[in-house]
């Protein structure tokens, strides 16, 4: 009987020791739950693309005006300017970091016209009156660089410059003239001229998402001069090449544009909450 109370109690020691070490010991902490990678809000390729409204401004040049405003001559001009129109444009690019992007684009723009009335008096002559007809339209690819100012509610402030080339096609030339009371008519051909190009942008860019962002922006461009073919007189004849000329072509424009971005970060959703046990 005695070796059986030395027994049990030699067991309850053993288990008092082995708690107090297990008590001792440090807690295993729970294993590391995986985080994904922080999610950047740049960089990659994107596409874009864009449409606009074209408001040109330019001068209409033709190489009489230099002999008139030599012999004493006065030139009053009315009326003359070109309609609105419209831009339609794709392009690539590349988000370098944060603040700096830069892209190719290619655009069409459709065709405007230009309208005038000359009002002309000179020495040696009499009075001359001429109304025009004409327009133009146009091919323009440029290489751009933003630079993103800052974002707030995501909305970014942006300016940016661009360089490139406007190819330029007139679409004929009609002058009917009225000089000392007879009448007259002339008609140039259109013809096609490269420029450089050059322009200044300056917008508001809104990021619906991690992929997909939409721009309101104003553009300045300057596409350089265009130019006319062979001239002909109301009895069709052919008087070699037109003197006429749209000189100084610039152009102001309203453009809405979209960007993908093709090398979107993945979102991950949330981990989901440790699980606690009760009791």
């Amino acid at each position: 009987m005695r070796s059986v109370k030395f027994i049990l109690a030699a067991g309850a020691a053993s288990l008092m020791s082995t708690a107090v070490f297990a008590a001792d010991m440090p807690i295993a902490p729970p294993p590391a739950m995986y985080a994904p990678p922080p999610v950047e809000d740049f960089g990659g390729w994107y596409l874009r693309g864009d449409i606009g409204m074209t408001n040109t401004s330019g001068n209409l040049h033709y190489r009489d005006m230099d002999t008139f405003a030599a012999n004493n001559t006065q030139l009053l001009r009315g009326g003359a300017g070109f309609s609105s129109g419209m831009s339609y444009g794709l392009g690539v690019g590349y988000q370098f970091n944060n603040w700096f992007r830069a892209d190719i684009t290619g655009e069409y723009r459709s065709k405007v016209n230009y309208t005038g009335v000359d009002f002309i008096t000179y020495n040696p002559g009499g009075p001359l009156s001429d109304s025009y007809n004409g327009g133009y339209k146009s091919w323009v690819g440029l290489v751009n660089a933003y630079v993103d100012l800052g974002t707030w509610w995501c909305i970014t402030p942006f300016v940016g410059a661009g360089v490139g080339f406007a190819n330029v096609t007139t679409t004929g030339m009609q002058d009917v003239g009225l000089s000392n009371g007879i009448p007259g008519s002339y008609f140039a051909d259109g013809a096609s001229k490269t420029n450089l190009a050059w322009a200044a942008h300056a917008g508001l860019a809104y990021k619906v998402n991690n992929n997909f962002t939409v721009e309101l922006a104003y553009r300045y461009l300057d596409l350089g001069t265009a130019v006319h073919g062979y001239g002909r007189s109301y009895d069709n004849f052919v008087q070699g090449q037109s003197s006429f000329q749209y000189r100084n072509l610039t152009s102001q424009d309203v453009r809405l544009g979209v960007r993908w971005n093709l090398d979107a970060a993945p979102v991950y959703a949330p981990p989901p909450p440790p699980l606690i046990r009760k009791g």
